[in-house]
């Protein structure tokens, strides 16, 4: 028992040196024009996805037939959103072909709301989504 636990630490570290080795040697290209490797993308997708789904589950969306709401969010979308994100009618802008990963396009996707909320609110750390939240309150 004590030789697996002798090897499973051994392991352990060596793993995690070198992780630490890769990271430090700077081989790892973070240019925005370059993609990431297909298992780095995963990694990245599936956290993201999974932080996004646990934390949003609580959020309470407000009524989004209210002609007023949909007015100033249209106006809010218009003058935050449209350069990454497009909107009918707008096929590219001046930024886009430069972000990675690219932003989706809004209009053409079926999003939960709440996961649009919190998204909206909080942002998406090293993906260019800022927090909007920390400029505006919830009602804005």
């Amino acid at each position: 028992m004590r030789k697996w636990i002798i090897a499973g630490t051994s392991l352990a570290i060596g793993v995690a040196g070198g992780v630490a080795a890769f990271a430090y040697s700077g081989m790892y290209d973070m240019g925005a024009d370059v993609p990431h490797w297909s298992t780095t993308m995963m990694l990245v997708e599936t956290l993201r996805d999974r932080s996004i789904s646990r934390h949003s589950r609580d959020v309470q969306v407000p009524d989004l037939n209210n002609p007023q709401l949909i007015l100033k969010g249209a106006g809010q979308y218009a003058a935050m959103c449209v350069n990454c994100h497009l909107a009918p009618g707008i096929a590219s802008s001046e930024i886009r072909p430069g972000l990675y990963p690219q932003p989706p396009e809004l209009a053409k996707l079926a999003i939960d709301p709440k996961i649009v909320f919190w998204v909206t609110k909080h942002g998406i750390k090293m993906s260019g989504m800022p927090a909007w939240g920390l400029g505006h309150d919830d009602a804005a």
